[in-house]
């Protein structure tokens, strides 16, 4: 069973990322194909970068980097939610896929991003992030307006429509979750060859 991970992006008080990952989680749990797990990058607790060698070469010499690793690795696809800060993505998820790198290789991921214009900018910095560490990024999104599926710019209550954006985008994230795990396999064939 493919096991896909949904990935808090803020770890600022009073956020409503937690409230977006758990209609997330609820949603993915109908659509199935997959196992979800919710990270919160607030538990996670990472600090700025401080590993001395680049991520690329796997040699990570910090504990909370090796912990993150074990935690990132076993899964086949990821769901970013992340909302949009000041036309970007928060610093704490840039930093937390910055830590690492060959965890993150041939697998898939999807968005859901909220903010002033649906956290479509945050996405696109995404999407240039991701593609760097080798995670294909599925074409399908789901944005979220502050003014629309929020009461009060605060309190989660999402459109209808937007259940069907999640259903799109978890299609093609299990899809693809699929494909790229035997081109991991491939891989590892290779490698052992």
């Amino acid at each position: 069973m493919l096991k896909i991970a949904i990935v808090v992006g803020s770890v600022r008080p009073g956020r409503a990322g937690m409230a977006v990952a758990n209609w997330v989680y609820e949603v993915a749990t109908r659509h199935g194909g997959a196992t979800y797990e919710i990270i919160d990058l607030r538990d996670v607790d990472l600090p700025p970068m401080d590993e001395e060698v680049p991520p690329m070469l796997g040699q990570y010499a910090r504990p909370h980097t090796q912990r993150w690793a074990d935690r990132i690795r076993p899964f086949d696809g990821y769901v970013f939610v992340t909302p949009e800060y000041n036309h970007g993505m928060p610093a704490a998820l840039k930093n937390a896929i910055d830590f690492l790198y060959a965890e993150w290789n041939n697998k898939a991921a999807g968005f859901v991003s909220y903010g002033s214009e649906g956290g479509v900018r945050a996405v696109e910095q995404l999407r240039q992030v991701v593609a760097q560490v080798r995670i294909a990024d599925v074409g399908a999104s789901v944005p979220l307006s502050l003014a629309t599926d929020f009461v009060d710019f605060t309190q989660f209550r999402p459109q209808e429509s937007r259940e069907q954006l999640a259903h799109a985008m978890l299609g093609e994230l299990v899809e693809w979750s699929g494909a790229l795990r035997a081109v991991r396999a491939g891989a590892h064939a290779g490698q052992a060859a």
